[in-house]
């Protein structure tokens, strides 16, 4: 069989000049003539003609071109798909907190009255439910601040100590900080659970439950 010519070597550039263009026997016609998309060129393996190649490679092109153009086809598809997913990901998961955060909104509850409770004073509550002991203390005119009394130990009720600036557990000792429900003293290694507060006019109201962990 006879050698075939590499159909890539490149042009003779004394052929592929504008001097030469035209003269007989220099340059084939179509020379310049527009050519197809790179891409879209076949060239197999053994720089046969198309006609000249088995009929598997029409299913199974492994010439280089072609190939090549299939994979970036292919990275491309993968790309948009890939990205298509990613947003409706990151958008069921949005809706899915969104829903949480409306399944799971705590009641509003009425507490006291800004009026029936003096500086340094407390009151006990249940919140959110009748199982939960609570403490609400007034630690300024302006500032006040409530707690789940169980002891984050073994679940002690706590007793507000205002003169100290600390919440005590009588069981074994343990010590909060007033303001924050920080453990200070004693076994208990996690803070008290705080109800968050909201005050509207003279009143205020539990509105949340603030679970900490430090």
């Amino acid at each position: 069989m006879p050698d075939i010519p590499d159909p890539r070597r490149p042009v003779d550039p004394a052929i592929n000049s504008p001097g030469r263009e035209g003269l007989t026997g220099t340059a084939p016609a179509s020379l310049y003539a527009p050519t197809v998309d790179r891409d879209q060129i076949t060239i197999a393996p053994n720089f046969a003609p198309a006609d000249a190649q088995p009929a598997w490679r029409q299913d199974f092109p492994i010439d280089w071109p072609q190939d090549l153009y299939v994979e970036r086809r292919d990275f491309m598809k993968f790309l948009v798909l890939t990205s298509a997913a990613f947003a409706l990901g990151q958008i069921w998961i949005g809706a899915q907190n969104w829903y949480r955060r409306r399944i799971g909104r705590l009641p509003m509850q009425r507490l006291a009255s800004i009026d029936d409770l003096a500086v340094g004073a407390s009151i006990a509550f249940t919140y959110p439910d009748e199982h939960e002991p609570c403490l609400l203390v007034r630690l300024t005119t302006s500032e006040f601040v409530a707690v789940n009394q169980k002891c984050t130990h073994l679940s002690c009720a706590v007793i507000p100590r205002p003169d100290e600036g600390q919440f005590y557990c009588p069981c074994h000792e343990g010590r909060f900080d007033l303001r924050t429900g920080a453990p200070i003293a004693g076994p208990p290694r996690r803070p008290l659970t705080r109800i968050v507060l909201e005050v509207r006019g003279r009143d205020i109201y539990a509105v949340g439950v603030e679970e900490r962990t430090i």
